[in-house]
Formats: C-alpha cells, sequence, structure tokens
C-alpha cells in the first residue's frame, strides 16, 4: 500500500488493478497520508487559494428522467421555476458588487432556453462585467449551440459524466446515450472551453472497479474542472431506497484525482456540507479549491432540488460569501474572488 501511494503520488498513475485494490485495502492511517498528499499537490499549483464560483441556478425544468435527480421530468412533485434574462443579469450584479469575478450558470436540461437566448444572456454578462468569467452547466446540446455560445463569450463548460462505465450509466440515464455523453466533452476541448467532468461516489451497483475507471477516464481526459460528489437519493426517485454515498468514500475518490490531475480545479461541493457539517472544509483539506456559494434568489432556492435537506437555502448571498470566507480561513486557505481560471489558461482581458 505505501508502494502504491508513492507511485500515484510521484507518477500521478496507476493501473486498473492496483486502484482497486489500493481501494480495497485502505486503513484510516493511509487515508490520512493520502489526503496529506493530495492537500501538498494542490497547493504547488494552486497555493492556499479557493476561488469562489457564484452560482445561478436559473431553471428547474429539465427534459431528462435520469434516475438520481429530483430534477428529472417524471417527478410530479418538483416545483419548476425559470428565471428571465434580467432575473439573470441581477443575481450576477449583485455577486459582482459581493466581489465574485466568475459565475457559474447552471440548469436543468431546458431547451426553453434556446441557443438564441443563451447567446444573448452571455453577451450581456460579458459586456456589463468585461472581466468575469462565465461557466455554463446546461447539460447536452449540438455543437452548434456550444460553439454559439463559447463565441459569445462563455469560458467554460461543467458536464459531468457521471460514470465512466457505460454499462453503469445506461442504467441510470433512460433514453441517454453514454457515447454521446462523451463526444460532447470532447467537442467542448476541441471548441477551447475549460471543461469540468466528473462523477457521483455511491451509486446503486457502483463498484471499486468502476470508480476506478472513473479515475483512469480523468487521467486520460485531463479536464481543467473535476466535480466529484456524494450520491444524495432523493425521496421522489427511483433511487429513493438507495444508501447513497458517503463524506469518506468522497473524500478518497477527491485526493486520488487530485493525485492523477494535479492541476485540476476541484470543488468542496454543497453535498458535502449537507451530508456533514464540516464535508466542505474536510474536502478542501483532502485537495479541493472551489466553492460554489449561491446567488440565486432566496425565493426560489429550494426548487432547485437535485437532492433534499441542501444547505444554505435561506442564506442572503453577502452572509454565504461571510460565513464561507470565515470557514475557509480557519482551514487554513484564502477564498479568492478572481476569475481562477485553470492554470494552464493565461486570458487576456
Amino acid at each position: 500500500m505505501e508502494a502504491l501511494l508513492n507511485k500515484l503520488s510521484e507518477q500521478q498513475e496507476l493501473t486498473e488493478e492496483e486502484i482497486v485494490w489500493f481501494l480495497g485495502h485502505l486503513t484510516p492511517e493511509l487515508r490520512q497520508q493520502l489526503y496529506s498528499r493530495a492537500s501538498k499537490v494542490r497547493k504547488q499549483h494552486y497555493g492556499v487559494s479557493v476561488y469562489a464560483r457564484g452560482l445561478i441556478e436559473f431553471s428547474s425544468y429539465c427534459r431528462r428522467d435520469c434516475l438520481y435527480c429530483g430534477l428529472r421530468r417524471s417527478n410530479s412533485s418538483a416545483e419548476r421555476y425559470r428565471l428571465t434574462e434580467d432575473e439573470i443579469i441581477e443575481c450576477a450584479a449583485e455577486g459582482y458588487e459581493l466581489g465574485y469575478r466568475s459565475f457559474v450558470l447552471q440548469s436543468g436540461e431546458d431547451i426553453h432556453y434556446s441557443e438564441q437566448v443563451m447567446t444573448t444572456i452571455v453577451r450581456k454578462l460579458k459586456q456589463r462585467f468585461p472581466d468575469a468569467a462565465i461557466t455554463l452547466s446546461v447539460g447536452e446540446r449540438s455543437e452548434a449551440f456550444y460553439r454559439a455560445l463559447y463565441n459569445a463569450g462563455a469560458d467554460r463548460y461543467l458536464l459531468r459524466h457521471e460514470t465512466a462505465s457505460r454499462a453503469l450509466y445506461e442504467s441510470l440515464h433512460p433514453g441517454m446515450s453514454y457515447d454521446h455523453r462523451m463526444d460532447c466533452l470532447r467537442i467542448l476541448r476541441e471548441i477551447g472551453y475549460q471543461v469540468g467532468a466528473g462523477f457521483m461516489v455511491g451509486l446503486p451497483g457502483q463498484t471499486q472497479r468502476h470508480l476506478a475507471e472513473d479515475l483512469l477516464f480523468l487521467k486520460e481526459f485531463q479536464p481543467e474542472m473535476i466535480g466529484i460528489g456524494p450520491l444524495i437519493p432523493h425521496s421522489a426517485t427511483p433511487l429513493k431506497q438507495a444508501a447513497g454515498g458517503t463524506v469518506e468514500d468522497t473524500l478518497v475518490m477527491i485526493a486520488m484525482a487530485r493525485l492523477m490531475v494535479p492541476d485540476a480545479l476541484m470543488p468542496a461541493t454543497t453535498a458535502m456540507g449537507t451530508l456533514d457539517p464540516s464535508g466542505r472544509e474536510k474536502a478542501l483539506q483532502a485537495g479541493a479549491n472551489v466553492v460554489m456559494p449561491i446567488l440565486s434568489p432566496l425565493q426560489i432556492r429550494s426548487k432547485y432540488a437535485l437532492y433534499e435537506q441542501k444547505i444554505c437555502m435561506g442564506d442572503e448571498p453577502e452572509h454565504c460569501r461571510s460565513c464561507l470566507e470565515m470557514r475557509i480561513a480557519f482551514s487554513g486557505y484564502r477564498m479568492e474572488f478572481s476569475r481562477g481560471d485553470h492554470c494552464r489558461f493565461n486570458v487576456q482581458l
């Protein structure tokens, strides 16, 4: 195990069999060594900075029916909403006043927001906040859509691969194509986006070999951003009885991903903080270096329910910033409000 940990730290890789063995023989002491090495590597690339992204969840409508998600189209109890163009820009304006220079526009796969609508929104954001980075997270769209939004000024695109196992992916995503998902990621890379991939920990049927496949996919693809979070079962989905993921298992994946893709930007997710009051801080200690406080209007936040019991639903953006900044400082890091680009990107404004 020590030899495998050394190989992972020094060569940034393990074979599939080595990963499976490693995951099956981790002791509490080795976990701490793993987290410590991951934290050291992220500091080599990004110091003690934790980059803040203002998250705007602008639509809870979704055309997909993913088995784990509270926004799935078959969930008739879900409360749906759409923010207008002006409301989205106002959310960003409030965040800009608080110092944010990076915004994430996230929604379900809602084709109400067409290429023309989204292009207009991105252009207006860039005109009003030219020194801010814009990240999109709106699912699978056409290559033409991706190119139009990139040309309008979008800088980054988040599209979790969810699982690198074809069989597991197709069992969780009715009517969706594993190949198309992967094609979308490659197209985004070719266009020039800073691209985010990632996966969930604790999916029903997920094995250590599946997790090894996820890590090896990340190693091969080298995304600029990696989002890893635990499955939190939603009571209105087919996976409502699932055990879900744990904070500890997710921390192991975050740390291993950090060592395999050392320069990635990796969020300490809200889901981690939902399962454990110190979950986000633990993620930072295991190699994460991004937080995404919510800027959406208070009255609609609870309706964006990928899972239930989500934290920070009632926090005003100013309070959320202050709270996170304090918690991050207490953990030995510094909250950073710049664009926070990947270290391979030198963005000229």
